[in-house]
């Protein structure tokens, strides 16, 4: 069965999608419950965004019961385990037989090559005389086979080699034994390496061309519609960071939610500044005043029948950082590229698009944003300022940069009070502390729950998205205790990505709760460009919260 994610340029997408979320200010709030007949929204600049990718074309995978011995196409792809201490490298039992028909080719090819598996290792030769396929290339898994990473690489080579040979319509991808979880990763690959971000060029002369790949004696038609969904949320993700704060505002994720909402059967409800404040929000209501974006408080809720599990997972939206009067300037304070301060917000959003497709079992799932700007203007937040958050606690704000956690505090207090909640996770681009601490490949995690904490390890590992639990150090709360105020919002220089989880932690009771500091993972420098990262963590998360559930 063959699955396809199709992709709409900005120019045509207006004609295809249906129906289009303008962007036009709400007095109050509004509840939707989706219908299945919307793809996407129209993107323009201030104003709304699109869900779908901004490349033309499509990408069509599939599972097959063609062996490599029978498989008849343009290039065959191999994936081969590592033989590290090998002096020979023995092939595989199903590839003696293709290389005895084929003469020892591939035999011959590996050895000249030095081929032994290592991961990412590869290399492809045409194939000549009488054969069903005109090309065969092999890529080395590594010792672990199953990696996630090895294999998005694996599929992401695979429509990389396509599109750069002449005449390749049609892919053979073969792995011995072939798991849904290899499946799924590899289409993943597949999938975004297809991807081109063009909505703000020129509209390309030529259209990309997208080869047929078909996952080789692999009949689970589950794994490949997996990958696609999960896919396309990392896509999302990606899209919302990538694109500019004049682009992508406050309104702009309530748009998303809302078509995410009506494409698959989501609630949403969106909490305008007025009723923000009817719910006392003045901490997160502080940090948008000065911009002339309103708020928009966002809440999607997937609900399954007969739900025994409520996770909340939020995600923080600030569309644009300019660091208030603390304002992000001079050299290395990257002020141009704060429109990433809302990968969190990216990431929850691109999980409730994966989760609505996939539909998860017995876990009802909230997503939560807080989303606004934090600009400069004679009515914005001071440093010196005293905000009352929604819980009734008082923050002196000592910086107007260190917004991200004022507004997560609201979301919090609103996270736990919708009642029955057995696991809160934040996901945040908090504090430049945690680059300086894991760098651009890990994300630090905090948690109150050494189950959750163990949740989220587990999910992570079996990803590919790398996180490291950090401590809760009980002293360093001292530092974050206020003379004329119940709290500061930050705590000095040591510490600063412990301290910020601490704050956090000060507006959740007694829920479980996790902090995921994601400010150098969502948008890695040497990549220069959104990762997605946590989307797929989140859905993991659930998915086997799901399983254990049954």
């Amino acid at each position: 069965m063959a699955f396809v994610l199709s992709a709409m340029n900005l120019r045509t997408i207006g004609a295809r999608a249906g129906v289009c979320f303008g962007f036009r200010p709400l007095s109050t709030s509004r509840r939707v419950r989706g219908v299945r007949s919307v793809h996407g929204v129209r993107m323009n600049a201030d104003s709304s965004y699109t869900v779908v990718t901004g490349s033309e074309g499509k990408v069509s995978v599939l599972s097959s019961s063609d062996t490599i011995d029978s498989f008849s196409g343009d290039l065959l792809v191999l994936g081969f385990p590592e033989q590290k201490d090998a002096d020979s490298y023995e092939l595989p039992d199903d590839v003696k037989s293709l290389d005895e028909k084929l003469g020892g080719i591939i035999k011959e090819l590996v050895e000249e090559n030095k081929f032994k598996g290592k991961a990412g290792n590869k290399f492809s030769a045409r194939i000549v005389g009488d054969s069903a396929c005109k090309r065969i290339a092999c890529f080395g898994l590594g010792e672990e086979t199953s990696k996630p990473k090895t294999l998005r690489d694996l599929g992401a080579y695979v429509m990389s080699s396509a599109q750069g040979m002449k005449g390749v319509s049609k892919v053979g991808v073969h792995i011995d034994a072939m798991s849904k979880d290899q499946a799924v990763s590899i289409t993943e690959g597949a999938v975004l390496a297809s991807y081109s971000d063009t909505r703000f060029k020129k509209a390309p002369e030529d259209k990309p061309e997208f080869p047929e790949i078909a996952l080789l004696s692999f009949d689970d038609v589950s794994g490949v519609p997996d990958g696609m969904s999960i896919s396309s949320g990392v896509l999302l993700a990606r899209e919302l960071v990538d694109a500019p704060a004049n682009f992508v505002t406050p309104q702009t994720l309530a748009d998303a939610a809302t078509a995410i909402a009506k494409g698959h059967d989501l609630e949403v409800e969106i909490l305008e500044q007025d009723e923000c404040e009817k719910l006392g929000m003045g901490s997160f209501l502080a940090v948008s005043r000065a911009s002339d974006k309103p708020p928009k408080f966002i809440h999607l809720t997937y609900k399954p029948e007969s739900p025994k599990k409520k996770v909340v997972i939020i995600g923080k939206g600030l569309t644009f950082d300019s660091g208030g009067y603390n304002l992000k300037a001079g050299i290395g304070s990257s002020i141009e590229k704060m429109k990433l301060d809302m990968g969190g917000a990216a990431a929850a959003l691109g999980a409730a698009k994966v989760i609505g497709q996939l539909k998860p079992e017995n876990v009802e799932v909230h997503f939560i944003v807080a989303s606004c700007e934090n600009m400069i203007s004679g009515d914005g937040m001071r440093p010196g300022d005293i905000i009352t958050a929604s819980n009734g606690t008082t923050i002196e704000v000592l910086n107007t940069d260190a917004e991200g956690r004022l507004t997560l505090a609201d979301a919090l207090v609103f996270a736990e009070n919708l009642g029955d909640v057995d696991y809160i996770v934040d996901l945040a681009t908090l504090t430049g502390a945690i680059i300086i601490s894991l760098g651009s490949e890990v994300a630090g995690m905090w948690s109150s729950s050494d189950e959750l904490s163990d949740m989220l390890m587990n999910a992570s590992g079996s990803t590919g998205e790398k996180m490291w639990r950090m401590p809760l150090v009980e002293e360093y709360k001292e530092m974050l205790k206020g003379s004329i105020s119940d709290l500061k919002n930050i705590g000095g220089r040591e510490a600063g990505s412990i301290t910020a989880a601490l704050f956090l932690q000060e507006f959740v009771k007694s829920t479980p709760w996790a902090h995921i500091d994601i400010a150098g993972t969502a948008y890695p420098g040497k990549l220069g460009k959104a990762s997605g990262y946590g989307v797929r963590t989140l859905y993991k998360m659930v998915s086997d919260l799901s399983e254990k559930a049954k």
